[in-house]
């Protein structure tokens, strides 16, 4: 997607830090965002590192995510697990003071590391220590324990790396076919998305489940409902921007827009005021 000039910080789902954090700017004082890229080791697998710290909240702060079709591996004190994709939105609840270090794994560069169907861990939560026994367990210790953010990346890359992922080519177009349906705002079908990878429909059905979790019906409409977040705010008429996303409706849209964002397309565009 083009570079967006910068608006004043009001409230919106799209924008420069996080794509997909509800109202991020209303968290501008409750706590710091910073990502990292991965290593040239790792870039295959991993799309970047990131951390969100907070100190000292006189009140809880509770921030809304609306997920990609990615799976992430966080690190706090509160929990330690992979996340699969998970299709409605969640939030996190930030007390006193803490740190969740997160990595999220490129569209199908979890494969390598699950040797099994990613869809198996769809809107699904699974402890490191279960997942991967004593190593996973020691892992979290040290991340814990490790009170400088970009050092426990380190750990979190090392470890990575010692489990042995192999490139996988069905991996790599897996990501490129999510990269498209993200870019190109028009792409609103599967049937389109099957066109452009040369795929029939259901080979790329099943190269998504097995790759990125879940149907590429899915991932086209999270990423239009990104886009809607965004000309909600600009204040395009909800029926006129239901047919540029391919909704057969504006009811549709809207039940869409509140099942992931917590809130109706009109309350959304209230935010800005």
């Amino acid at each position: 997607m083009a570079a967006m000039m910068p608006r004043p910080p009001q409230a919106r789902l799209v924008e420069t830090r996080q794509r997909g954090w509800v109202d991020p700017y209303a968290g501008l004082d409750a706590f710091d965002f910073f990502r990292q890229a991965p290593s040239a080791e790792i870039a295959a697998f991993v799309e970047h590192f990131w951390v969100v710290t907070w100190t000292d909240l006189a009140e809880p702060y509770e921030q809304r995510i609306v997920s990609h079709p990615t799976v992430n591996l966080t690190i706090t004190e509160d929990f330690h697990q992979f996340a699969g994709v998970i299709k409605g939105g969640f939030s996190y609840t930030m007390r006193g003071s803490g740190r969740v270090l997160g990595t999220r794994f490129r569209p199908g560069g979890f494969r390598p590391f699950l040797g099994a169907p990613v869809s198996r861990l769809t809107d699904r939560f699974v402890e490191i220590g279960e997942m991967y026994g004593a190593a996973g367990a020691c892992l979290v210790e040290q991340v814990l324990a490790e009170p400088d953010a970009r050092a426990a990346i380190g750990l979190v890359e090392r470890f990575l790396l010692g489990l042995g992922p192999q490139p996988d080519p069905l991996a790599e177009e897996a990501a490129a076919l999510v990269a498209m349906a993200e870019n190109d705002v028009s792409l609103t079908r599967v049937d389109e998305l099957a066109a452009r990878s040369g795929r029939s429909v259901r080979s790329l059905q099943r190269l998504f489940r097995d790759y990125v979790g879940i149907g590429p019906k899915w991932v086209i409409r999270r990423f239009r409902l990104h886009e809607a977040a965004e000309r909600v705010y600009e204040g395009l008429d909800l029926a006129t921007l239901a047919v540029e996303l391919g909704y057969t409706d504006q009811a549709h849209l809207t039940r869409d827009f509140t099942a992931a964002v917590g809130m109706p397309p009109a309350a959304y565009a209230r935010l800005r005021g």
